[in-house]
């Protein structure tokens, strides 16, 4: 039986308390899991950002989103990952919508055009 794939994005808050590097290490043991486990389309890193409140005492977090395409078991897993790693205040993941995406990509062709 054919597993479904999904898109979806992640948007992970990493803590800087052990400094850029210490964020970066975060942000890339997330990238191999996502690697070995989905098909990865992109990675945007934001960097450093003020929060919108203090979580944790900090008031600052290396902010960095991720884009791919896996089952639909592996964002629960991604989820729970998240959740006992030290060094990440917040993270999020979302189903993209079909629709938006069509959508989004009907007005790029479409400004591509003009």
């Amino acid at each position: 039986m054919e597993k479904l794939m999904y898109d979806y994005e992640s948007v992970l808050v990493a803590s800087l308390k052990g400094g850029e590097e210490g964020a970066q290490k975060v942000v890339d043991y997330f990238k191999g899991v996502i690697e070995r486990h989905a098909t990865l389309a992109g990675v945007d890193v934001w960097g450093k950002r003020a929060l919108a409140y203090d979580i944790k005492k900090e008031s600052e977090g290396y902010y960095v989103l991720f884009n791919f395409n896996s089952d639909v078991d592996f964002p629960a897993e991604l989820d729970r990952r998240y959740k006992i790693t030290d060094g990440v205040l917040r993270s999020l993941i979302i189903k993209k919508d079909e629709k938006e995406e069509n959508a989004a990509k009907s007005v790029s062709i479409e400004k591509t055009e003009a």
